[in-house]
């Protein structure tokens, strides 16, 4: 089996789209979704159509709980103003985890963290936080010691190796930070084990920076010197 596992879309279409190109060049049939499908981007409605349309798994971010939920900032208000009553009720519905047995090994998909969808572990995170990643969370459903982690939320592909147990990243489809191309994960599980490449796509960041541009999105030019340099940009208020 052949998974694309891929997470961070935020809304930005022409990423996702050119991510989908190259998983069907691949010959790739399974892609599993680990959240942020909204948020920062100007195309949210066409986002979720997309997942909608094209994903076996999708699991939810934190920003499509603030989103779908009832968050005031203008970054979340925005886009719940974009999207159709069925796709916010589809956002809040997602799970929060999904956990699947591949050869002898039990393997955790999640957001940000076994935790919580709003609980980070970066690379540099201590080792108390990325050994949490595997341990049962019984309020979230997660009863078993996980063998192994795939998660997104911090937008930098990495790949760790934790007392033994790999913990991944996919990187960014939408809005990577360690690059400017966009990033997704690929597994492929045998009889005889498994395999992890990244993958990294060249998309047209012009395109999409125009959309956000005309959308009236807050915080359109931060989110093109994201898209320009790979770099955050901190959002600033209008005051």
């Amino acid at each position: 089996m052949k998974l694309a596992v891929i997470a961070d879309l935020h809304a930005n279409l022409t990423a996702t789209l050119a991510v989908h190109a190259d998983i069907k060049r691949r010959g790739i049939q399974d892609i599993w979704v680990l959240g942020d499908l909204v948020g920062k981007g100007p195309r949210p409605r066409e986002v979720v159509e997309w997942v909608e349309a094209h994903s076996n798994v999708v699991v939810m971010g934190n920003w499509d709980a603030r989103v779908a939920g009832a968050s005031n900032r203008p970054q979340d208000v925005w886009p719940r103003a974009q999207l159709s009553k069925g796709q916010l009720e589809y956002l809040s519905g997602l799970d929060f985890a999904h956990e699947e047995i591949f050869g002898n090994m039990l393997w955790r998909f999640v957001h940000a963290s076994s935790k919580s969808v709003f609980h980070r572990v970066y690379p540099h995170s201590s080792l108390p936080d990325q050994r949490e990643m595997f341990y049962p969370q019984l309020e979230r459903g997660l009863t078993e010691f996980a063998d192994a982690v795939v998660y997104a939320d911090v937008h930098e592909a990495l790949m760790l190796d934790v007392e033994g147990r790999p913990l991944l990243n996919t990187g960014s489809v939408g809005n990577p930070l360690d690059t400017v191309l966009a990033s997704y994960l690929i597994l492929e599980f045998e009889n005889t084990g498994y395999s992890v490449s990244f993958a990294r796509v060249l998309y047209d960041r012009e395109i999409e920076i125009a959309v956000a541009e005309k959308s009236g999105m807050p915080f359109a030019r931060e989110y093109a010197q994201e898209l320009r340099t790979g770099r955050y940009q901190k959002r600033r208020a209008k005051t």
